[in-house]
């Protein structure tokens, strides 16, 4: 028995025994984080195969790099590689916790833009198992240092090194083949992230999305003017008429925009201990002067927040991987909702926000959009205790941002971004008076403490509305920009639906989030019409009778009655009134069960699917390629970036002199005084 260990461990100390044992490890711990830290979903013997074989390729292939130098050389690059690799999986772990995805390397190119306050996230969401990634690489350095394992001086045929070189691409060209068998178009079609790290691997996921980087990076700098022909002629075959009980209804009101951060639909009417997590919110939805939609659905990806405001105010998708804003809100050319209502109908335009400025890339992208004014963190007092997460809490956010309302020349757009609805759901014990659920989940629990304190936020914003007299002459638009508990959480979800379980078609109807439009007179109630956050922006303009037939906008007014009610999700999936397709799989909409396609199902499903690919891709297109540059609607100037300031001392002389001249303001009609708002916050007693 001693002379078979003894025999073993001399096979280590070889150098390929050494590769070996590094690529073993390397492959098993992988494995198991794809096991325990990813919903990847693999069915059937061939998906699960490839699940588990799917890191050896790449694994050879780059370890093999090491096989080339001599020495102790060799033997540190298998261990700086380890190093390097295993921190690729650790923040791709703790990044899809959070997000359900992958990192692409459009979320790194605007990490700068996004990550000023993820430390506090990153503490939240990293356990101490995480990593196991780096335990092999300690046993590693521990056998070498204890001379267990010994360093192989002997050189290293190259040959060798080359065979295995050339067997890591042999494999990973049978495993494409395998998996292009099972899923038709991997690489050609959008879809899911998963389905590439769950066929190839998180390497070759990188190594594709690496490519797809830069091929966006000369789609720009190939794209001409002829790129927008099949974009209009598409846009003018799905163009549908306004609805003429609506259209031009609300023509000259202020629009508030309030972004309820991860605000999911199940919230409204629901309750925890018979006590309502939202009864201003389900009053607000329930309102005879509310236009409701209760099929209304988040349609965002990586870009999560910025995806929402790029469909919202643009009608353009979020792109597949990163966010738009981050990576083209500075240079692109934009026609979104605040160049196109100042151009058009005369209005102020300001965006309000209790963060800094640089979040999402938001500095930048707002003046691509036209927004005149953009309060930010140094427009808001800031103290201790007036700030969680991301940002000033609601009811401080809304109070400050009153004063700044109160001096936009009316009629104004202005949106508001809540904040304090954010991951992690921390609050204060002062501000906290909402029991959480008991789901278990530590995620989960606070959630609806933070919307119900949302909601108390918005009831004073209304309030002030109200006070103010712009409840009378307002549009007011409430919309959820994403989900705000992902699909990790399936037990504390099934509990949270009263369910014993939770299925993918289940999840996918959790996607749905709040749309509301509110305003004195408005014909509401609930509608059961298909949409999402791309049909925002045309559905206001109509309202508004802001015209834009001749726009880029790939959502559809929501009023409308020939609409079509296919809603895209951004990896290729779709919902609609008869179907929703998840993957391969098609379910019956209206019962959740899985059909078996008859042809003519099939021959409509096929053409659903045919239509949110096209849209999708054509919008991709426009992004990519920077298109609308290469083309203006007639009467809309493109918007010139310099006409914008948003530091404090001269926007506020800006926004004095416009005060001065238009003085058509609440200041301006209430003896040049702000509008005593009125809060609860325990902080500014």
């Amino acid at each position: 028995m001693a002379n078979f260990f003894k025999h073993k461990t001399n096979w280590l100390n070889t150098r390929m025994g050494f590769f070996l044992l590094v690529v073993v490890l390397f492959w098993v711990k992988t494995y198991i984080a794809y096991q325990t830290e990813f919903s990847l979903g693999a069915k059937g013997s061939v998906q699960q195969f490839l699940l588990f074989i799917n890191p050896i390729p790449a694994t050879l292939l780059v370890f093999g790099i090491a096989l080339y130098f001599r020495g102790r050389l060799s033997y540190w690059l298998m261990l700086i590689i380890n190093v390097l690799e295993s921190t690729w999986i650790f923040a791709n772990i703790l990044y899809y916790r959070e997000f359900s995805d992958f990192l692409s390397f459009g979320i790194m190119k605007g990490s700068s833009d996004v990550g000023n306050n993820l430390g506090k996230s990153l503490a939240q969401i990293t356990h101490v198992y995480d990593f196991f990634v780096y335990v092999d690489i300690v046993i590693l350095i521990v056998l070498l240092v204890m001379h267990v394992i010994r360093i192989d001086p002997r050189p290293f045929k190259r040959r060798y090194a080359l065979s295995i070189t050339v067997l890591s691409f042999g494999l990973m060209f049978a495993e494409f083949g395998m998996a292009n068998a099972d899923r038709s178009g991997l690489l050609t079609r959008t879809f899911d992230n998963n389905y590439i790290v769950k066929y190839l691997g998180l390497n070759e996921y990188a190594a594709f999305n690496a490519y797809q980087t830069q091929k966006e990076s000369a789609t720009r700098a190939s794209a001409n003017a002829s790129d927008m022909k099949s974009v209009r002629k598409y846009l003018k075959q799905n163009q549908v008429s306004p609805n003429v009980s609506y259209y031009g209804k609300e023509k000259g009101k202020n629009v508030f925009i309030i972004h309820l951060e991860s605000f999911q639909q199940f919230l409204l009417d629901y309750k925890v201990d018979g006590k309502e997590v939202t009864p201003t919110l389900n009053k607000f939805y329930h309102s005879k002067n509310t236009l409701s939609y209760d099929n209304f659905y988040n349609q965002v990806a990586q870009g999560k927040t910025s995806d929402a405001e790029m469909m919202l105010e643009n009608s353009l998708f979020g792109l597949p991987q990163g966010s738009a804003m981050t990576t083209y809100g500075t240079q692109n050319t934009f026609q979104a909702a605040p160049a196109l209502l100042s151009q058009k109908a005369g209005y102020t335009t300001a965006a309000f926000h209790g963060d800094v400025p640089s979040f999402w890339n938001r500095d930048n992208t707002y003046k691509s959009w036209g927004y005149q004014y953009f309060f930010s963190s140094s427009y808001y007092t800031e103290k201790p205790g007036y700030s969680v997460g991301y940002g000033l809490k609601d009811k401080i956010f809304f109070k400050q941002s009153a004063k700044y309302i109160d001096q936009l020349p009316q009629p104004f757009y202005a949106k508001l971004i809540t904040l304090t609805n954010h991951y992690p759901y921390e609050l204060d014990k002062k501000n906290t008076d909402f029991p959480a659920t008991k789901t278990g989940d530590k995620t989960v629990d606070p959630y609806v403490q933070t919307a119900h304190y949302l909601d108390q936020a918005f009831a004073e914003f209304l309030s002030y509305l109200k006070k103010a007299g712009l409840d009378k002459n307002s549009v007011i638009v409430a919309y959820g920009d994403h989900y705000g508990i992902s699909n990790n959480h399936r037990a504390a979800i099934a509990q949270l639906l009263g369910k014993d379980k939770v299925t993918s078609f289940d999840l996918a109807q959790f996607q749905k989030v709040p749309f509301m439009i509110h305003a004195k007179g408005l014909k509401g109630g609930i509608s059961h019409t298909y949409g999402g956050e791309i049909d925002v922006l045309p559905t206001l303009l109509d309202l508004l009778g802001v015209k834009n037939t001749d726009t880029i906008q790939f959502g559809q007014d929501l009023l409308a009655k020939n609409r079509n009610q296919t809603v895209a999700f951004r990896n290729g999936n779709f919902v609609s009134p008869k179907y929703t397709k998840l993957g391969s799989t098609v379910y019956d909409t209206k019962t959740g069960k899985v059909l078996t396609l008859t042809a003519k199902q099939k021959q409509a499903v096929d053409q659903m699917q045919n239509h949110v690919t096209t849209e999708l891709s054509l919008s991709d297109r426009v992004i990519y390629g920077d298109l609308l540059r290469f083309y203006t609607p007639k009467g809309f100037t493109k918007v010139n970036k310099t006409d914008f300031t948003y530091k404090l001392k001269p926007a506020m002389e800006k926004l004095a002199e416009a005060q001065e001249k238009e003085k058509t303001s609440v200041m301006s009609k209430n003896g040049n005084k702000n509008i005593d708002y009125k809060t609860d916050a325990p902080e500014l007693k």
